[in-house]
């Protein structure tokens, strides 16, 4: 039996791995919970799976927390602290990272420093420190087993090829809500718009990050840390049936292509239960009832976050901190009705032009540019 630690257990994708361990009661069990502020939602798994620790963001809502449990044999903590004893729990075996954000970072850290495997569903941990984060799960020699489902395609794409084969690594997007829009359309984008996403249910933080092409943009950046391979290695190709995951494509020509349907059990349950596969669903594709897959080529003029990603990566450093910290509080401003759809990629643009990227950054300085770009873009949130 995997004994597994789920950190966002409340959000999209902690509720499909909650739904696959449901499933599978004799492979699996629940040793601890996580979230930042659903305290009613995380109660209620916590008394249906009985983890050893929930945790959640601050003391008052650990206290709620607590009282709606109300089992003694099930220890409450919050915070950081909190986050970082979930990821290191003795008696857990793999930690699941699906927080949002760069609140995952830390917890990815710990887990990796007490040996535990790590399904990671959290890409800013590698967005903002790619490098030190490989390098210590290297060291450490922890596993890093994606959770994304274009990351989760390429890792499977890539079982027992010849890297040395490797020309490429093609990642999918769906395009999102507004693939077909014209520019003047999307003038007019409100939130509700950009949560309407067209194949995928996902968190509202990641759905904008969808319509807006910088999910395909942070997986970029996450791309080419968990496999080892140059940006000019990476392409991204739009697929709005969201059939074809990703792809991995070699130098005599051939291309491998991971396919499945549109929802997140099958990549979770592999990573939980590499490198079994677990009989999650009975029946495969219809191939024949789809009856046609297309692609196209991104368009970077409407969707300007694809490049300001790419010109990150380029950039090297905490540049991609960066990044990923300016458009974490864009999106929020956006979410909140503060800024309009375009000036995501704007305040993402002014971030990245008035920072000088630091080389190789230790831990302190990554956290302090996230720290700095956040307040920066955050005044000029208020100042527009």
């Amino acid at each position: 039996m995997k004994r597994v630690s789920i950190l966002g257990s409340t959000g999209s994708i902690g509720k499909s791995a909650l739904a696959v361990m449901r499933a599978f009661p004799e492979r699996f069990r629940v040793e601890a919970l996580a979230c930042l502020t659903s305290v009613e939602a995380l109660a209620e798994e916590a008394r249906e799976f009985r983890p050893k620790l929930c945790v959640v963001g601050d003391r008052e809502r650990a206290e709620r927390l607590r009282k709606l449990v109300d089992d003694p044999k099930i220890r409450v903590a919050w915070g950081d602290e909190g986050l970082r004893e979930a990821a290191s729990l003795e008696s857990a075996d793999a930690v699941l990272s699906a927080i949002v954000g760069a609140a995952g970072l830390l917890p990815a850290l710990a887990a990796i420093d007490a040996g535990k495997t790590l399904a990671l569903a959290n890409k800013e941990t590698l967005v903002m420190a790619g490098e030190l984060v490989m390098a210590r799960a290297a060291a450490k020699g922890v596993p890093i087993v994606p959770v994304d489902s274009e990351h989760s395609a390429i890792f499977q794409c890539l079982s027992g090829q010849d890297r040395a084969s490797l020309s490429a690594l093609i990642l999918t997007a769906s395009g999102g809500p507004f693939r077909a829009w014209k520019r003047a359309e999307m003038e007019k984008i409100t939130r509700d718009m950009a949560l309407k996403h067209p194949t995928w249910t996902m968190g509202p933080k990641i759905t904008v990050d969808s319509a807006t092409l910088m999910n395909k943009g942070l997986e970029v950046i996450e791309a080419r840390w968990l496999f080892d391979v140059t940006a000019e290695k990476i392409r991204v190709v739009v697929h709005p049936e969201s059939i074809v995951h990703s792809l991995a494509a070699f130098r005599d020509g051939a291309m491998l292509a991971q396919m499945g349907p549109p929802d997140m059990r099958g990549a979770i349950a592999y990573a939980l239960s590499y490198p079994e596969r677990l009989p999650l669903c009975p029946e495969p594709l219809d191939l024949a009832a789809i009856g046609a897959l297309h692609f196209e080529r991104p368009d970077t003029e409407r969707f300007p976050c694809l490049s300001l990603a790419f010109a990150a990566l380029a950039a090297g450093g905490t540049a991609t901190a960066v990044l990923n910290a300016a458009n974490e509080v864009a999106v929020s401003a956006f979410l909140a009705g503060r800024i309009g759809f375009f000036r995501i990629p704007a305040l993402v643009e002014e971030a990245l032009s008035s920072h000088a990227a630091i080389p190789r950054p230790d831990l302190p300085e990554i956290l302090e540019a996230d720290r700095l770009t956040r307040a920066e873009t955050e005044a000029r949130v208020n100042k527009a």
